[in-house]
């Protein structure tokens, strides 16, 4: 999940007091006043931590986000990004299924990171389960992908972003309606979004 801050945010001709939050690949701001902010970490021109302000350079001005003593933690992670793998949670020698995600910059990087990688739903125990899901029906998979991942694992829901007839929120009512929790949202490609479904804490120590 994102860091969350209250603080202020000066902005061209605007002071506001609001909540920042540090998401995958933005910075985002919401006013108590109504003012909202995306800013994507790609547009940003430059950024640096300066006596507790977050300093922001941007094409339409410098925002400055007065965090205090985390700005110097924000600035950092702004500089340098997580890798997709990492994001992902996908950590050396997992064991990984790979469902109908046909991504190759993906598959190199999965490969490179871990040679226990199945494209065949595993039976049990797989640290984090990929499916590429197109329509509300290819959520029903997702019952039998939580008996098979472990009870700390994560099954990634990959779905194409900018869809109206299926999106998010239907993925997110797909996962909840398999017993699983919905914990992060990642930028998985230009074109696509994965979601990460998790067992339930209360449930862990039942799933065999």
């Amino acid at each position: 999940m994102g860091q969350e801050a209250r603080c202020a945010l000066r902005f061209q001709d605007t002071i506001a007091e609001g909540k920042a939050r540090l998401e995958t690949d933005d910075l985002v701001f919401r006013g108590e006043d109504g003012l909202g902010l995306r800013l994507p970490f790609r547009e940003m021109w430059s950024v640096e931590a300066v006596d507790g302000n977050l300093r922001v350079q941007l094409e339409d001005g410098l925002a400055i986000f007065e965090l205090g003593t985390q700005a110097e933690k924000w600035a950092h992670r702004i500089l340098n990004p997580k890798g997709l793998l990492d994001k992902l949670g996908v950590k050396p020698a997992m064991k990984v299924a790979v469902l109908g995600v046909d991504d190759p910059a993906f598959l190199a990087d999965l490969r490179a990171r871990t040679e226990d990688i199945s494209f065949e739903q595993p039976e049990s125990a797989a640290g984090a389960i990929f499916v590429a899901v197109d329509d509300a029906a290819g959520l029903e998979c997702l019952a039998a992908l939580k008996r098979a991942i472990r009870p700390d694992g994560a099954v990634w829901v990959v779905f194409r972003k900018g869809r109206k007839d299926f999106n998010e929120s239907d993925v997110l009512r797909g996962g909840l309606a398999a017993g699983l929790v919905d914990v992060k949202v990642v930028r998985f490609s230009g074109t696509h979004t994965a979601s990460k479904f998790v067992i339930r804490k209360a449930e862990r120590g039942r799933v065999q």
